[in-house]
């Protein structure tokens, strides 16, 4: 069984059990979160499609980690001129842990 659920503007493709980087979430270490943005839902009794969303669906997910991502380099010469620039960029994340799939 896996779900696709939104967070953070972006979709995940989530089954029980697994690790998962998003975007940052405000919540201590060991928190559980409730994602009810569920898209999609694949399950032993078949396919759900929501229309954007499925009714009575919600992922239950453990708060893991929160860390700074590996760094980006963003370069953007600028046009007709001898300056360059370069800048870098860490993103923060929050590993979360999916616990189960509920309603499906």
């Amino acid at each position: 069984m896996y779900a696709i659920i939104e967070t953070g503007g972006k979709q995940y493709r989530v089954k029980e059990g697994e690790l998962l980087q998003v975007d940052k979430l405000n919540l201590e270490k060991g928190q559980e979160v409730i994602f009810d943005r569920v898209l999609f839902l694949q399950s032993e009794k078949g396919i759900r499609l929501g229309n954007p969303y499925l009714d009575g669906i919600k992922v239950k997910a453990e708060v893991v980690d929160e860390a700074k991502a590996d760094k980006v380099m963003v370069y953007r010469p600028p046009s007709k001129k001898a300056i360059k620039k370069l800048k870098g960029h860490r993103q923060w994340y929050t590993k979360i842990r999916i616990k189960e799939i509920v309603g499906g």
